[in-house]
């Protein structure tokens, strides 16, 4: 059953991609034939369809075989966007544990004192109202003055922006089991923890995984808008920005980067739905233990 899911899974990614080719090519092949107008009409496209604003796909992936310049070595540019995917992968990687750890954190404190809660929950709603954009400078300005490295100061960017769907959603989920199971705890005089543990947190799972795929995604967005802000040597946010400074000589590796940028976030995804089912499958199995103990 599971190979069966997997390669369903695999099989709408390729049908998606291959979708959204056949989208990108009928478009720019709608646009050549119509002088960069919808057909029938004087109304132009929102955006031409030349080589250099829309390069054809297989230009794009031709592109990732052909060789860049990597300090004094040559790689292939797939190679040298691995190797910057790496780096911005350890950042959001980090940003994402601060997240959850802080997610949780808050999501628990809120849970058990109401107080919190009100006073703490439209703060942590108003911080997501501030433009990153604006705030990553802030937040790298603060770590080199207190001589912290790039690489903390750019996860710091993803925890802020992992940390609110952890928080929303699993306090949403720790609040969900039903009053009859609440008293049936509190009629065996179980203690807050083991309220919390043995079915608050079991509880929260459905909420939590889809928050954490959002977070997982949300991480790698900071990482490269870090990068970018603060302009590091390395990582995926760096290549976009140097590809964009030369985006007319070669269009195609600012392409060829941003697909990177997406690959990377749809494997971070991956990851976690990869967890999720594993923790599925282990609740699954001591439920079906416990049944048959009973």
């Amino acid at each position: 059953m599971n190979g069966g899911r997997t390669l369903r899974m695999v099989a709408t990614t390729v049908v998606a991609l291959l979708l959204v080719v056949l989208l990108w090519e009928g478009y720019k092949w709608m646009g050549g034939q119509t002088d960069d107008h919808w057909p029938g009409t004087s109304i132009g496209l929102p955006t031409t369809t030349d080589d250099l604003t829309m390069p054809h796909a297989t230009d794009i992936v031709g592109e990732l075989f052909e060789e860049v310049r990597d300090g004094r070595a040559r790689l292939p540019l797939y190679l040298f966007l691995l190797k910057k995917g790496w780096y911005t992968f350890q950042e959001a990687a980090i940003g994402f544990t601060f997240g959850l750890a802080i997610g949780m954190g808050l999501a628990i404190l809120m849970l058990r004192w109401r107080v919190v809660e009100r006073g703490l929950l439209p703060w942590i709603n108003v911080s997501q109202t501030v433009p990153l954009i604006a705030l990553a400078p802030i937040i790298v300005t603060w770590g080199r003055l207190h001589d912290l490295p790039d690489i903390f100061s750019i996860s710091l960017i993803s925890t802020y922006l992992t940390f609110f769907p952890v928080a929303v959603s699993a306090l949403r989920g720790l609040q969900s089991p039903d009053a009859a199971h609440l008293e049936l705890m509190r009629s065996y005089a179980a203690p807050w923890r083991t309220t919390l543990f043995k079915l608050r947190l079991p509880a929260a799972r459905a909420y939590l995984f889809p928050a954490l795929k959002l977070a997982a995604t949300l991480s790698v967005v900071g990482a490269i808008v870090g990068e970018i802000s603060i302009g590091t040597k390395t990582g995926l946010g760096r290549a976009i920005l140097e590809y964009a400074q030369r985006y007319a000589v070669s269009p195609e590796r600012l392409y060829a980067a941003v697909l990177g940028s997406a690959a990377l976030g749809l494997s971070v995804f991956g990851l976690v739905s990869l967890a999720e089912r594993l923790v599925m499958k282990r609740t699954e199995g001591m439920q079906r233990a416990d049944e048959v103990v009973a």
